[in-house]
């Protein structure tokens, strides 16, 4: 087997700076455990989960309120019970060892330039919001929800909920009022946390009477606190309690709720998912130490909305040593560069985005080091949402150069984490992701459930990880959790995506195993197909399904929005499904080839390819999505129509 190109390979300085090489040294010194190199370390903490996990806890000297009995008390899936008996607190975490005098957060947006927020001023307002709370009568287990974008208030409100035992949940203001009131309305809360207003893409948007709307569908919520973000006047007076008598954490038990994630919510209510204290403690511990390697000096900056879990990530990085840099508002406004220029003018260490973000600068023709911008500061680049394409890879190290770690991840709101991705000490190859992630048993399986090696498969993890959900909301008897992640292998969690695993243990994702094309027999993620056509130099977003229709092989249309000025003719037709025969396969050519203005996407920038094959196949397009959960809702249009052309 030829291997694929190498792109990077850490310097031995790099190697021996990162705090993964620290924590093999002190396994050696404590435990007595060396490990020929990364994937034998991988292979021992799946192997050996206790003795794992409990390395994690000693090593980032995890602060417990009490001490736990075991370290897995029941290891089934669903249902594993970790560090039982035992209570600590998230937040204490973070502002422990903290100097108050240091930088915790950049931030910037559309309405406010660059600024810092101390560790000292992350504190106290962390403390008047957690005392403000509590006069409102928010206690343990109480749920305030959050209609805020990516700034440092909406930080330390979360931070202050976590403080007290609240369960804190969020929506960016982007969402509209039904989908968000679809889910907050699942979790009951007390308290609604919600600004006036935001400036995206230039121009303004109060969000006042949608905050009426969404409050009059929460029964259970005794009141909504407004921020003035759009206005410039802060909280509402009379908010922000005493916060002079400093931060209190309580003590709370491992598995004690510290957020609400949801699933995208394309079709039918959107899933809530309820993540621990302890588990999303340690695996962030783990993750962002680890995994991403964020160190005192660093800035790290991943580009999110509050509607998505990797805002959740990113606020987890205040558990390092490093510093977090904000951005909300338009990526591409007023042109794609604008992510490049914070990177340049924040000093960003670590610049994480999303795959169809770097797609867009290469269909743009953006060059990140133009116009004078220094990014000297910059050492790593993140990758996540959808997988990215080897152009992709190769266009970073062309643009930022062979110096620059490029870790592509995979992973999951699920989870709240990555489970493949980067490793900081090993090399980076040409469209693959260097790892597993330490803890996470990732295999490739077979419907027989038979692991696979250099084969595509189901992309499922064998041994209980700790920020697992707790459960879904509501979900009593635990059946609408089992049905979503254990009814193909019992007892095995099965993701939903196809993945590879090399035979140098890089691994590649497909996609969603549930969107494959399926043609003849010959299976196919659609992340291959749009590499292929996205190739053409005239397209610029696609999407793709395959229909099914009773005595056909099925019908599979393939959708494509052009670049400004081009056309969709025989000519740039019959290009397209040549490179899709060459570089797939010929039974995945599409059947035709439409035009569109847009790819419909959910709030996180996923395509809908389940929801439009739905809609056409005839369901009723409100059963098949939710708009209010997409970020063109009107691009779904064109597939209504042609659903009824089609009938």
């Amino acid at each position: 087997m030829t291997e694929p190109e190498l792109l990077w390979e850490p310097s031995a300085e790099r190697v021996e700076r990162a705090i993964l090489t620290r924590y093999r040294r002190w396994l050696a010194d404590t435990r007595g455990l060396s490990f020929d190199g990364y994937h034998e370390l991988w292979r021992w903490s799946v192997e050996e989960v206790e003795a794992f996990w409990a390395s994690i806890v000693e090593f980032f000297e995890v602060r417990f309120a009490e001490p736990a009995s075991a370290v897995l008390g029941d290891a089934s899936m669903p249902g594993a019970k970790w560090f039982p008996g035992s209570r600590l607190s998230y937040a204490e975490h973070v502002f422990r060892g903290k100097d108050d005098s240091a930088t915790a957060i950049l931030h910037a947006s559309e309405s406010r330039s660059l600024d810092a927020w101390t560790w000292g001023e992350l504190r106290a307002q962390t403390a008047a919001i957690a005392a403000g709370l509590r006069d409102l009568g928010v206690g343990e287990g109480d749920r305030v929800v959050a209609y805020m974008p990516n700034i440092p208030e909406t930080v330390a409100a979360f931070l202050a909920c976590a403080s007290i035992g609240a369960v804190w949940s969020s929506a960016a203001p982007e969402f509209g009022a039904r989908s968000v009131a679809d889910r907050f309305a699942q979790i009951e809360p007390k308290v609604m946390l919600a600004i006036d207003g935001y400036r995206y893409g230039g121009r303004d948007f109060d969000r006042s009477a949608v905050v009426e709307r969404i409050a009059g569908e929460l029964p259970s919520v005794s009141k909504v606190v407004r921020l003035g973000y759009l206005d410039g006047s802060g909280w509402e007076g009379g908010f922000l309690g005493d916060g002079g008598a400093g931060l209190e954490f309580a003590p709370l038990t491992f598995e004690h709720p510290l957020w609400v994630l949801y699933s995208s919510g394309t079709t039918g209510l959107p899933k809530p998912i309820v993540h621990g204290q302890g588990g999303i403690l340690l695996e962030q511990l783990k993750k962002l130490h680890l995994h991403v390697d964020a160190q005192a000096g660093d800035r790290v900056f991943w580009f999110s909305t509050t509607g998505w879990m990797m805002w959740n990530f990113l606020v987890g990085v205040l558990l390092t040593e490093a510093s977090i840099v904000l951005f909300d508002g338009n990526p591409g406004h007023p042109d794609m560069s604008r992510l490049w220029e914070l990177a340049a003018e924040a000093g960003i260490t670590t610049f994480g985005t999303s795959a169809a973000f770097i797609a867009g600068c290469m269909k743009a023709d953006v060059e990140p080091a133009g116009d004078g911008r220094d990014l000297s500061a910059l050492e790593a680049v993140g990758s996540t949402g959808s997988p990215l394409s080897p152009e992709g890879f190769r266009w970073i190290y062309d643009q930022l150069g062979s110096r620059t770690w490029l870790f592509s991840t995979s992973g999951g709101t699920d989870l709240c984490t990555a489970f493949v991705g980067g490793v900081p000490t090993l090399p980076v190859y040409l469209g693959e992701l260097q790892a597993r992630s330490l803890g996470a048993s990732v295999e490739a399986w077979d419907p027989d459930g038979h692991p696979l090696v250099d084969e595509v498969g189901e992309l499922v993890i064998t041994e209980p990880m700790p920020s697992m959900p707790i459960g879904f909301w509501g979900d009593e008897d635990g059946s609408r959790y089992r049905e979503s992640y254990f009814d193909m292998y019992p007892g095995i969690w099965r993701h939903g995506d196809w993945i590879k695993i090399t035979p140098r243990e890089t691994a590649i994702i497909y996609g969603r195993s549930d969107s494959t094309i399926n043609r003849g027999g010959v299976r196919m993620g659609t992340s291959e197909i749009y590499r292929a056509v996205l190739a053409v130099d005239d397209v610029v977003d696609a999407l793709v399904v395959d229909v099914p229709r009773p005595g056909t092989d099925g019908w599979m249309p393939l959708f494509v929005v052009l670049r400004e000025g081009a056309g969709l003719d025989d000519e740039l037709i019959a290009d397209i499904r040549r490179r899709v025969r060459e570089d797939c396969s010929p039974r995945h050519v599409p059947d035709e080839v439409r035009e569109i203005e847009e790819v419909p996407r959910t709030l996180s920038g996923k395509a809908l390819e389940v929801p439009v094959k739905r809609i056409l196949m005839g369901t009723d397009p409100e059963q098949a999505a939710s708009r209010e959960s997409l970020a063109n809702p009107q691009a779904l249009d064109y597939f209504v129509r042609l659903a009824t052309s089609e009938a």
